[in-house]
């Protein structure tokens, strides 16, 4: 069921991406997806996001950062998620129990995690204080922005330029 939602959400867009398409076209009848989502957002949401990505957490401050944003760049990159990405966050503004779950299950770990390295790279001198959320929202909000809307054809340039850009921000000044 998550592949036939990712072909149909590259193929049709969200809107056009139904419960009864996907099932279709996974060969399941409508309760089975409902027996396991509750909603299109939900299955669309565990399809288009299904971890946290392969690579591992650096050890260094600045190597974690990069990885971020390399990380978030490639996310958006993938047409599925370009393709679903609008649609989702339509239906995900009138559900806020879904925004939890997804919040739960996608990116509560990986703030507290970053929250967790900036306290030790402030200790350490490396970074003055700043919020884990703001940082997080600071990478995501410019590689979908810079992927979905300005439409960066190199990757990993961009992905560069956005952590040169925030390592700037957040590192100190000798």
């Amino acid at each position: 069921m998550l592949a036939a939602a990712r072909t149909l959400l590259v193929e049709r867009g969200y809107a056009a991406t139904t419960i009864d398409l996907i099932a279709s076209t996974a060969g399941v009848s409508r309760p089975a997806v409902y027996r396991r989502w509750h909603s299109k957002a939900q299955l669309v949401h565990e399809a288009v996001f299904p971890d946290l990505g392969p690579d591992a957490p650096e050890d260094d401050f600045i190597a974690e950062i990069t990885r971020l944003c390399r990380g978030a760049i490639r996310m958006y990159a993938d047409p599925v998620v370009r393709e679903s990405i609008p649609g989702l966050l339509a239906d995900l503004r009138t559900d806020r129990a879904m925004r939890r779950v997804i919040s739960d299950r996608l990116e509560a770990t990986a703030r507290h995690d970053l929250a967790d390295r900036i306290s030790a790279a402030v200790t350490t001198g490396v970074a003055r204080p700043v919020d884990a959320d703001t940082l997080m929202d600071v990478i995501a909000g410019g590689a979908w922005y810079a992927v979905c809307v300005r439409r960066v054809t190199d990757a990993e340039a961009a992905a560069g330029q956005l952590a040169e850009l925030v390592l700037n921000g957040v590192l100190r000044r000798p």
